[in-house]
C-alpha cells in the first residue's frame, strides 16, 4: 500500500513579524491551504429542504418583479404581455432544461463555468474561465447595484418618505450598498431562514395586488377593449405582433435571472439518505424540483403582473428619467408598487414598499454570497489570486468598491443598469446552453436532444448579441471586469510561481523501498533527469556524467527523479511518486504542474520523512535566460536548477535545513 500522504507545507521562518489586528480581522475565517477542497462547505452551513433553498435563490429571481413589469412596459408598450409570454416560454422550455442538466453535471455548486472548464484544457481553458468570471462578476455586481437602486426608488417614491430624500437616489443607493457590505463584514448567517420569510411575504403581497388588478380588468371590460384596440392600431396583425415580440425579447431578458444562482446553492440542498459525494442523486433531484418550482412560480407572476400593469397604468407613468434631469414617471421601476398604492392606499402601499425594499436589498446579499463562492473556487486554485482571497472580508471590500463605482457610473438608474445586468445574465446562460449541448453531444452524439439544446444555445446567443448591440454598457462593464481579472490574475500567477505548488505527496511501495534503502546506506542523492528515451543507455550516461562532475564514488547509491508535466496551466496538484527499475538504475516518477516546484516539494518531503538533508544533482541549461523564464511560466519547465533552488529558499528559510542543490556542466 502507498505510504500515507503528507502535506508539503513550508516551516515558518524564525522571527516572522506577527500580523496586525486589522490583518487578523480581515483574514478571519480563511481556510488553511490544502483543506478548502472544491466540495468543502463552511462549518456553519447545513442542508435544507429544497423549497427553503428555493427562497434563497428567490430573493434574486422573484425580486425582479419589483422592476421587470415596468421595464417590459417601457420597452414593449401595449405588447408587454405578449413579449413576456415569449420570455416565459423560453424560461420553461429553454433555460429550465439547460439548468436541470447543469445541476446533474455540477452537483457541488460549480455551475456551467466548471462544465466548460472540463471541456477545455491547458491555458485556453483557464483564460476562457477568466472571461466567464468577468461576465459573472458583471452579473452579480449589477445585481447588487440594480437591486439597491430599485430599493432606493421604492423608498424615495413612498409618500411617507422624508422630503430631503427626493432627488437623492444616488446617495440612498450607496447607503444600501454600504449596509450590505457591513452585514457581510460582520458575518452573514441564517440566510435561508431570512429568505423564506422575505419571499413568502413578498409573493403574498404581489399575489394580492395582482388578484385585485385582474378583478378590476374583468369588472371593467372597456379596459381590455381599449388595450386590444391599441394593439391592432399600433401593430396591425398578430404576425407583426409576434415579430415585434421576438425583436423586443432581449430587452426583457432580466426575467431570466436566478438560474445560475439556483445551481450555485446546490451544496445547501438536502439530498437523499443514499447520496454519496460522487453521486448525490437525491440532491440533484431536489435541485431540479427547486428549479422547476421557481420557474413555474415566476412565470405565473410575470404573465399576470405584465397584464395588470400594462392595462391599468397609463403609459406616461412608465417614462424613464429625462436627459436633462427630468424625473422618471411614478411607475418607472416600481409598477406593482404603484398599483399597490392606487388600490389600497398609502398604508398598504408602504407595507408593500418595505417588503420590496427588504427583498431587493437581500437580492444584493444573494449576489454577494454568489461572488464569495465563485472567486475562491477558481482563482486561488489557478494560482491567479493571493491566498488572502480565500477569506471573505477582503473580497467584500473589493466588491463594495466595484459596486460603488458602478452605482456612480450609472447614477443609480434602474433603467440604465438593465442592459449591463442582462448582458451578464445572458452570457452565463449562453455558456450554460453551449456547455450542455457539448456535453449531450459527447455522451450521445447528434440526436434530437442535442439539436434541441443547440437551438436553445442559438436563441440565447442571438439574444446576447442583440442586447450587446442595443445596450453596449454591459459589455463595457464586463470588459473592465475581464481586463482587471485577467491582468491581476496573470500578475498573481507570476508572483506566486516559485511557491511549492504541491498539496500532498504519496509514494507507492516501490518508491518507498528505494527511499528507505538509500537512507539506510547513507545520504539521499537524487539525479534530476529530463526523460528522453528512458532506456538503460540514457541512465548509464547520465549516472556517469553526474558522478564525474560531483566526484561521487561509484558505490554511492543514487536514484533518478523525473517529473512529467501534464497541464502546465494547473497551479498545484498532488504528487504520486512511482518507483521503477531500468536495468540497475532506480527511478522515481511523478506528474506535477511544474518541474522545479515538484522537485523541491519531493526533496522537502523526503527530508521530513527520513530526517536527512537530500542532495539533488542537475545540469546547467544553456541558452537565453529570458526565454527559459517564459518557457517555465507557460510549460512548467525551463532552467530547472536555479528555479528549484529559489523555490527551496522561499519554502525553507533555514539554510541548515534546506536540501542541497548541485549543478554540473
Amino acid at each position: 500500500m502507498p505510504a500515507p500522504a503528507a502535506p508539503v507545507l513550508p516551516r515558518p521562518g524564525p522571527g516572522k513579524p506577527p500580523r496586525s489586528r486589522l490583518v487578523e480581522w480581515l483574514l478571519a475565517g480563511q481556510p488553511v491551504k490544502g483543506t478548502e477542497g472544491a466540495h468543502a462547505k463552511p462549518e456553519h452551513t447545513q442542508d435544507h429542504s429544497w423549497w427553503r433553498v428555493m427562497c434563497l435563490t428567490g430573493v434574486d429571481y422573484f425580486s425582479t418583479l419589483g422592476y421587470q413589469p415596468g421595464i417590459a412596459a417601457l420597452a414593449a408598450g401595449a405588447l408587454s404581455p405578449f413579449a413576456t409570454l415569449v420570455l416565459v416560454l423560453l424560461t420553461l422550455f429553454g433555460a429550465l432544461p439547460v439548468y436541470a442538466r447543469v445541476a446533474a453535471e455540477s452537483p457541488h455548486g460549480e455551475g456551467s463555468v466548471a462544465m466548460l472548464e472540463r471541456l477545455l484544457s491547458w491555458w485556453k481553458g483557464k483564460l476562457f474561465v477568466l472571461t466567464l468570471l468577468g461576465f459573472a462578476a458583471t452579473d452579480f455586481i449589477i445585481t447588487i447595484t440594480l437591486s439597491a437602486a430599485d430599493a432606493a426608488a421604492h423608498l424615495i417614491e413612498n409618500p411617507f418618505a422624508p422630503a430631503f430624500l427626493h432627488g437623492q437616489a444616488l446617495a440612498v443607493t450607496l447607503v444600501f450598498v454600504a449596509l450590505l457590505g457591513v452585514v457581510f463584514l460582520r458575518g452573514f448567517k441564517e440566510a435561508v431562514g431570512i429568505a423564506v420569510v422575505l419571499v413568502a411575504v413578498y409573493l403574498l403581497l404581489n399575489a394580492v395586488v395582482i388578484a385585485v388588478g385582474l378583478a378590476k380588468i374583468f369588472s371593467q371590460p372597456h379596459v381590455f377593449v381599449d388595450w386590444k384596440n391599441a394593439l391592432f392600431t399600433s401593430h396591425g396583425n398578430p404576425l407583426v405582433m409576434l415579430g415585434v415580440c421576438l425583436l423586443l425579447f432581449p430587452k426583457l431578458a432580466l426575467g431570466l435571472s436566478g438560474f445560475e444562482t439556483g445551481v450555485a446553492v446546490m451544496p445547501l440542498v438536502q439530498g437523499a439518505p443514499g447520496d454519496t459525494e460522487e453521486k448525490p442523486t437525491g440532491r440533484i433531484r431536489h435541485t431540479r424540483h427547486l428549479l422547476l418550482a421557481a420557474a413555474l412560480i415566476m412565470s405565473a407572476f410575470l404573465l399576470t403582473s405584465s397584464l395588470v400593469t400594462t392595462l391599468l397604468i397609463p403609459g406616461d407613468a412608465f417614462r424613464a428619467a429625462g436627459p436633462n434631469g427630468e424625473p422618471p414617471g411614478p411607475a418607472n421601476g416600481r409598477a406593482l408598487a404603484y398599483l399597490a398604492h392606487q388600490f389600497f392606499g398609502d398604508a398598504f402601499g408602504t407595507v408593500y414598499d418595505v417588503s420590496t425594499i427588504c427583498i431587493m436589498w437581500f437580492a444584493g446579499a444573494s449576489a454577494m454570497a454568489g461572488l464569495l463562492n465563485l472567486v475562491p473556487r477558481y482563482l486561488p486554485r489557478y494560482g491567479m489570486a493571493p491566498e488572502w482571497t480565500r477569506a471573505a472580508r477582503p473580497l467584500v471590500l473589493l466588491y463594495l468598491a466595484a459596486a460603488f463605482i458602478v452605482t456612480i457610473y450609472f447614477k443609480a438608474s434602474v433603467d440604465a443598469q438593465g442592459g449591463a445586468y442582462a448582458t451578464g445574465v445572458l452570457v452565463l446562460m449562453t455558456s450554460a446552453a453551449v456547455a450542455v449541448t457539448l456535453s449531450v453531444r459527447r455522451a450521445a452524439g447528434w440526436s434530437w436532444r442535442t439539436a434541441a439544446f443547440a437551438l436553445v444555445a442559438l436563441v440565447f446567443a442571438y439574444t446576447t448579441v442583440v442586447n450587446v448591440i442595443e445596450r453596449p454598457d454591459g459589455v463595457r462593464i464586463a470588459a473592465c471586469f475581464i481586463a482587471a481579472i485577467v491582468v491581476l490574475s496573470l500578475l498573481s500567477r507570476l508572483w506566486r510561481t516559485t511557491e511549492l505548488r504541491v498539496e500532498r505527496i504519496a509514494l507507492d511501495p516501490a518508491a518507498q523501498r528505494f527511499v528507505d534503502e538509500m537512507a539506510a546506506r547513507g545520504e539521499l542523492r537524487l539525479i534530476a533527469n529530463h526523460p528522453d528515451l528512458c532506456d538503460v543507455a540514457e541512465y548509464d550516461a547520465k549516472d556517469r556524467d553526474q558522478r564525474e562532475d560531483n566526484q561521487l564514488p561509484a558505490d554511492e547509491p543514487v536514484v533518478f527523479l523525473e517529473i512529467y508535466v501534464r497541464d502546465a496551466s494547473d497551479f498545484s496538484s498532488d504528487l504520486n511518486l512511482r518507483g521503477a527499475e531500468v536495468g540497475r538504475h532506480r527511478v522515481l516518477r511523478a506528474s506535477g504542474p511544474a518541474v522545479p516546484n515538484s522537485i523541491a516539494a519531493v526533496l522537502l518531503h523526503l527530508r521530513d520523512q527520513t530526517g536527512k538533508i537530500p542532495h539533488a544533482y542537475f545540469n546547467w541549461t544553456e541558452g537565453n535566460p529570458l526565454l527559459y523564464l517564459i518557457r517555465y511560466v507557460l510549460s512548467g519547465q525551463g532552467d530547472v536548477a536555479p528555479v528549484t533552488r529559489e523555490v527551496l529558499r522561499q519554502a525553507e528559510p533555514d539554510p541548515s535545513r534546506r536540501p542541497a542543490i548541485h549543478a554540473g556542466v
